[in-house]
């Protein structure tokens, strides 16, 4: 039996209350009438002539939700961050970092205008010389104050000088080096990009102004000279500057002095002093300062006592104790070679030797 106030058959199907009211479930909030695209019209409205019994509403043109806007916000946080520090870490690679330029060269022999002077006591011919007050070795290549510039801190301006110091010292200090047997530690630096050239220079030797081992390290021929002293004189200096955002540059112009005698002679034997003067310039971007490696770009180098008439591309062969240059000027240079260098000579000063 139905309820109380219910229909003697039931509630109709449908009807309100029903057990199968497929609506029952919705629930019309007030967000979902504000939201309706149609509004019926009150029934005052709808007094007036031919007026519809609904009108559209106009779009709802809604902007970002609060969640959506801090959402984006942040995004755009965390880009503009990853980009900071994309450009500003110590290590950044350039995007298409260029590929590193094969190495130019000038070495010009310094012939001497008379007998080349020597003495027993090399100690003798450091005091009565020019390099009187040079340091000895390592210590007179030292590292200039530094500081940052536009676009590379002030750790990777020292990375630099230092790497460029331990070049110098490798490529014209150490003993293996200077006697010819091996240049694998100077090697060891350089720029993977520069070691085809590197080593085309050291397997065959030319003066062409990209392939001589004179351009690359001080190599004097063991057939000639050995050291006399291990004291090696040097004075210089090293400057960095930058010259675009992903390239440092680093230029080194030292002097150095070798007291040397003949191949084979008794320490007694008069020794002289041998002078080098090489200006290098070095290039750096992030991947180099992270490998520690370097690219030379150029470097110049004069040399003497020597003879013109010498080739001094593949070693320095010095003018000894007692000896002078024989005749003749440098190697020929054809102006049709557009491949080819001039041949240069120089004179060495007689102010460079010692006075004993």
């Amino acid at each position: 039996m139905g309820g109380p106030g219910d229909p003697p058959e039931g509630t109709p199907e449908g009807g309100p209350g029903g057990a199968e009211d497929e609506y029952r479930s919705v629930v019309f909030d007030e967000s979902f009438v504000r939201a309706a695209r149609l509004q019926e019209f009150s029934a005052q409205e709808r007094m007036a002539d031919h007026a519809p019994a609904v009108r559209r509403r106009p779009h709802l043109h809604r902007g970002l939700t609060r969640q959506a806007l801090i959402l984006v916000v942040l995004i755009a946080v965390a880009f503009g961050t990853a980009l900071y520090m994309g450009v500003r870490h110590p290590y950044s690679t350039p995007q298409g970092r260029r590929s590193a330029e094969p190495l130019r060269m000038t070495v010009i022999p310094l012939a001497p205008q008379g007998r080349v002077p020597g003495a027993a006591d090399t100690d003798s011919l450091y005091r009565h010389s020019p390099a009187a007050s040079y340091a000895v070795g390592a210590k007179g290549i030292p590292l200039p104050a530094s500081r940052s510039t536009a676009h590379f801190s002030d750790s990777q301006v020292v990375a630099a000088l230092t790497i460029v110091k331990d070049y110098l010292v490798r490529s014209s200090l150490y003993p293996e080096v200077l006697a010819g047997r091996e240049a694998s530690a100077a090697r060891a630096l350089v720029d993977s990009e520069q070691l085809a050239q590197f080593d085309q220079s050291f397997d065959h030797p030319a003066a062409d102004g990209r392939h001589a081992p004179t351009g690359w390290v001080v190599r004097i021929d063991p057939a000639r000279a050995r050291l006399a002293d291990d004291g090696i004189r040097v004075s210089g200096s090293l400057r960095a500057v930058e010259t675009d955002p992903a390239t440092l540059e680093v230029t080194a112009d030292h002097v150095f002095v070798y007291a040397l005698r003949p191949a084979g002679a008794a320490a007694g034997a008069p020794a002289s002093l041998f002078t080098v003067r090489r200006e290098l310039a070095f290039r750096f971007d992030g991947d180099d300062l992270r490998t520690r490696q370097l690219r030379l770009v150029t470097s110049s180098v004069q040399a003497g006592p020597l003879a013109c008439a010498e080739d001094s591309s593949a070693y320095f062969r010095p003018l000894l104790a007692g000896r002078t240059a024989m005749p003749g000027g440098p190697a020929g240079s054809d102006p049709y070679d557009q491949d080819g260098t001039t041949a240069l000579c120089g004179t060495l000063s007689a102010k460079a030797q010692p006075t004993v």
